[in-house]
């Protein structure tokens, strides 16, 4: 007796197509941590610390996550650089270009930018402790929501600047020029504004005011006026 030979429903060879695809389709590339110094590098993830990289052309170089302290940049470019998340205590940024680069949630202690180009520069939510930021442009730089405890701000060029929320305690901006900063909700506690041109800011309150310190060159919006406890004592 013949019986009919029972065919199961045709199934596409998937198992076969997923190898032939995976040989095929290249996996994305990492960073290389022993790429030479140059323009566009990617040390994504890299422990770069105690290198001299003075005057080096480090241009739209990718950074994010690298360990880079003790690490000097000295009128290096690195406009573009994404530095995202990137360790840089005691390191120094002096006269360096670092136009338009990304340092969101960067970490810093110590570390030098005196002199540095920083316009257009992105530090929101960055950590920065006791660095110093002393004749530096920081034009339309984004400093929100960052904490920028007993920074030195000295002569910097801030105009545009946004410090919105920004956390600034015992931060220097003698000299500062800060025409269209945003200091909305920035805790001012002893930040120092001996001075300082203030009459063009946004976001300032007298709440704010009341817990800075001034001298009588500080210039203040219409509607504030200056606290009775100034000029501070030094500390």
């Amino acid at each position: 007796m013949n019986h009919a030979i029972q065919k199961g429903p045709g199934r596409p060879a998937l198992s076969v197509l997923a190898i032939l695809c995976a040989l095929v389709i290249p996996l994305p590339l990492h960073a290389e941590c022993r790429d030479r110094p140059e323009a566009a590098v990617d040390w994504t993830g890299c422990s770069k610390e105690r290198l001299i990289l003075n005057d080096a052309d480090l241009t739209a170089g990718m950074f994010e996550n690298a360990f880079l302290s003790g690490t000097s940049f000295e009128n290096t470019l690195l406009a573009g650089a994404n530095l995202q998340r990137t360790e840089l205590v005691r390191s120094s940024f002096v006269k360096a270009d670092l136009t338009g680069a990304n340092l969101e949630k960067s970490l810093a202690s110590r570390s030098d930018f005196s002199g540095a180009t920083l316009r257009d520069t992105r530090m929101v939510k960055a950590e920065f402790l006791r660095v110093s930021f002393v004749g530096a442009d920081l034009t339309n730089a984004d400093l929100s929501d960052g904490d920028f405890y007993r920074n030195d701000f000295t002569d910097a060029e801030m105009t545009g600047a946004n410090l919105n929320d920004a956390i600034l305690p015992r931060t220097v901006f003698r000299g500062a020029v800060m025409q269209g900063a945003n200091l909305a909700g920035a805790f001012l506690l002893r930040t120092r504004f001996d001075g300082v041109n203030l009459s063009g800011v946004t976001g300032l309150t007298q709440v704010q005011l009341d817990q800075a310190c001034g001298d009588a060159a500080t210039v203040l919006p219409a509607g504030l006026n200056a606290p009775a406890h100034w000029p501070c004592a030094d500390e």
